[in-house]
This record gives C-alpha cells, sequence and structure tokens, in this order.
C-alpha cells in the first residue's frame, strides 16, 4: 500500500537539490503525526514550496507561535519538515519541506491493524480539509474556472490502473514546472487538486 499525501514542488533554497526526492512514511507513529488538521494546513503551505518561520504558521493556521513551534517540531522528529539554512540578520529561522513528495506505505514490522488505524486517522483528516475547500469554493468562488468535481467508475487490470497512474502523474509535471507560492507566473493562482483511485467495494461486502 503507498498513498501519496503531497506531491509538489519543494521551495528553492540553497539546500535545494535539483532531483525530485519522495519521503515515504512507514511508522504508524509517524503517519498519525500528520494526522492532525493544523498539521496538515502547514504542510500545504511547505510542500507547496513556502518557506515559512513558526510565527508565519501560526497565522496561518490560527495558532500560538509556540503551539505551532510544537507542531514543527513534532513533524521535524520523522523528517518530514526541516530547518532552512539560517538568516542572514539573525532572525527566525524559517522552515521548509524535506522533500518533494510525502506518501504513506507500509513498512515490514508493521501491524496490518495499527497501519490501517494510522491511515485512516491521516485520510479522515485530509477529508476534513477536502470539506472544507469544496465549502469554500461553493460559498466564495461558484463559478471560478477550470474548477471541477466529478465521480466515476473505470473498469481496470492491475497494470491498466498503475499506468493510468503514471499518466496523471506525468500530466500533473507538465502543469508542476518547477512552480511554487514563490515561483509562479502573475496570472496563477493557487489550486488544490485531489486523485483517487480506489477499488469498489459492492455494497452487499461493506
Amino acid at each position: 500500500m503507498v498513498v501519496n499525501i503531497y506531491r509538489w514542488s519543494m521551495a528553492e533554497t540553497s539546500e535545494t537539490h535539483t532531483k525530485r526526492t519522495t519521503l515515504t512514511l512507514t511508522d504508524p507513529r509517524a503517519i498519525r503525526a500528520i494526522a492532525h488538521e493544523a498539521r496538515q494546513q502547514v504542510m500545504d503551505e511547505l510542500y507547496g514550496g513556502s518557506v515559512l518561520t513558526a510565527t508565519e504558521a501560526a497565522q496561518i493556521c490560527g495558532l500560538s507561535p509556540s503551539a505551532m513551534s510544537y507542531h514543527l517540531r513534532a513533524l521535524e522528529k520523522w523528517g518530514i519538515v526541516v530547518r532552512d539554512g539560517p538568516s542572514s540578520d539573525g532572525r527566525e529561522r524559517p522552515w521548509r519541506a524535506s522533500a518533494n513528495e510525502l506518501s504513506i506505505g507500509r513498512g515490514d514490522g508493521a501491524s496490518g491493524a495499527s497501519m490501517r488505524q494510522a491511515a485512516n486517522a491521516v485520510i479522515s483528516t485530509f477529508m476534513v480539509g477536502l470539506n472544507k475547500a469544496v465549502d469554500a469554493w461553493l460559498r466564495n468562488e461558484p463559478e471560478a474556472k477550470g474548477t471541477t468535481i466529478s465521480r466515476g467508475r473505470l473498469y481496470l487490470s492491475d497494470e491498466e490502473a498503475a499506468a493510468l497512474n503514471r499518466d496523471i502523474n506525468e500530466l500533473l509535471e507538465r502543469y508542476d514546472a518547477g512552480r511554487t507560492s514563490r515561483k509562479r507566473p502573475a496570472d496563477a493562482t493557487p489550486r488544490n487538486q485531489y486523485w483517487l483511485l480506489l477499488p469498489h467495494t459492492p455494497r452487499r461486502e461493506r
């Protein structure tokens, strides 16, 4: 099982490498560490290319700087975020994403039950953000161009499903093109993208 949680451009810093990097969490404790709405909010920003101090991140999430520092250190423990280089003026040292992509997968030592609990906790928090994003869109920008929500069913072999995911990733890379919150065309606005391809479970089997 591999679930891609974040797939965005890492911010350009003095430590950024040109090669795309993926961090895969396999420890249920690390996976539970991101099952928190405020942490996912700040991860949205950091994995979207931002480099933020704890004070700046706290303002985004509506928390105190000390509370946000606690959450950032909890994410740092599992290598999800890292400290950026020290600022030249000695101000508060910012944080950045540690990789371009973040996934969760099953480790060799993890039990199926513990992994399911951890993954379900993350996905439940993930869906809270999705619901809020859809609600904000319907309230504020129902006519926004390029916005779509769709649901359907495909009949695919495992090989075809894997090929479809590769095709989607290649398409996303084409539109990603190394853009970040700090490096983008003047007319480009942030848009949240979600991609789900899940096995269908007949109702009688649930």
